[in-house]
């Protein structure tokens, strides 16, 4: 299996160094999508249509996320899965990370947000933040910082957070509305 995964790792980096715009674009997709997936699912706090709902979704969005990297940290203390430029399978083209390379945060992030999104109804919005996530993750093993393997762990790992949140936040409860009626 890991032939399998280190081969695809392999051929997806071995795309890099082709174009410099295009090395460009993934280093900035890599650095700055997160950080805009959550910009946009903060915006939309002052949504006007069905704005109870739709702040319900990005309290669970919010709450999908940090569940999920929590449970990052849970795998790190059980898996130490070194960089794959370390191992020899990748270019790097950005600076090396101290910390191991499964499961990917990126991934966990972004895919977290979709599905929160998704499961809560919102497909048109959630779509385009599972292409975002498909973006991102893809940059990140482009630019050969993971596995493919890191990224397809960090989004299962994203999404069984959406699904327990989905399952243990409930919608029209007391906090919700507590929470959701703020500003």
């Amino acid at each position: 299996m890991y032939e399998l995964d280190a081969a695809i790792t392999h051929a997806i980096n071995a795309l890099a160094e082709h174009s410099g715009a295009v090395d460009f674009l993934m280093i900035w997709i890599s650095a700055i999508g997160v950080p805009l997936l959550v910009l946009s699912v903060a915006v939309q706090w002052w949504r006007r249509t069905d704005r109870p709902h739709t702040r319900h979704v990005l309290v669970a969005a919010g709450l999908s996320f940090l569940l999920g990297l929590a449970l990052n940290q849970i795998i790190l203390l059980f898996v130490h899965r070194i960089r794959p430029y370390d191992g020899g399978v990748t270019h790097l083209l950005i600076t090396s990370s101290a910390d191991p390379s499964f499961p990917s945060d990126h991934a966990t992030a972004t895919f977290a947000i979709a599905a929160a999104f998704l499961l809560h109804g919102m497909r048109r919005v959630g779509f385009g933040f599972l292409a975002a996530a498909a973006v991102v993750t893809f940059s990140r093993v482009y630019i050969g910082t993971h596995y493919a393997s890191d990224v397809l762990g960090g989004a299962l790992t994203g999404i069984a957070a959406a699904v327990i949140v989905r399952a243990a936040y409930r919608e029209d409860t007391r906090i919700d509305r507590l929470i959701t009626s703020v500003l």
